[in-house]
């Protein structure tokens, strides 16, 4: 009768120790699992799309790794077309999920004059029939165009150190104090 006890209490030991080690194995699949959609869920938003037109070889959405730039974006649809203009777009800024990247064509700025041929201004430039670039004028520049003060020329400076570089001219109406009155005495006399 001993050894019956003893076997019966050896098979409970082996049942109880077995069901601890599936139970123990089971939680740890079930925790590698979160791991593994944690992981997953980091991956995807170290990814940013963005949306490139205008004189590129394959306009279009790419999606980059977090961090790239402007340029990686340019050259992904192919680089520029020659009849581009990458000197009037901050290829070095750093890419922000959903952004829209127009690389313009070198005789956009002309066309948009009716052909005539004014040369953008530089950032300390203010010369009577030349536009001055919103993108890269300094706060005095900004100033001699007509509405704009010292505050609102800083709100422009702040707003292309935050939001990158304006797109388009259009995009000054985003600023604070520049509505449509204001923009129609502006537009003829900026640039991007």
């Amino acid at each position: 009768m001993f050894k019956r006890s003893m076997m019966i209490l050896l098979l409970l030991a082996t049942v109880a120790g077995g069901g601890l080690m599936y139970g123990y194995s089971e939680q740890e699949a079930a925790l590698k699992l979160d791991a593994g959609e944690s992981r997953a869920t980091e991956a995807a938003s170290q990814k940013v799309t963005v949306y490139v037109t205008g004189a590129v070889n394959n306009p279009g959405v790419v999606t980059l790794a977090e961090g790239s730039r402007i340029g990686d974006a340019v050259n992904s649809c192919g680089g520029v077309l020659p009849t581009g203009d990458a000197e009037r777009i901050n290829m070095a800024q750093v890419l922000k999920d959903g952004q829209k990247i127009n690389v313009p064509e070198k005789d956009q700025a002309a066309k948009a004059l009716g052909g005539s041929k004014a040369k953008a201004a530089g950032p300390g430039s203010s010369k009577k029939g030349e536009l001055i670039n919103i993108n890269t004028a300094d706060a005095q520049t900004l100033d001699s165009l007509p509405g704009v003060g010292p505050s609102t020329a800083q709100k422009i400076i702040d707003y292309r150190e935050t939001e990158g570089a304006f797109q388009d001219i259009n995009d000054l109406k985003k600023i604070k104090g520049i509505g449509e009155a204001k923009f129609a005495k502006l537009k003829d006399k900026i640039c991007i």
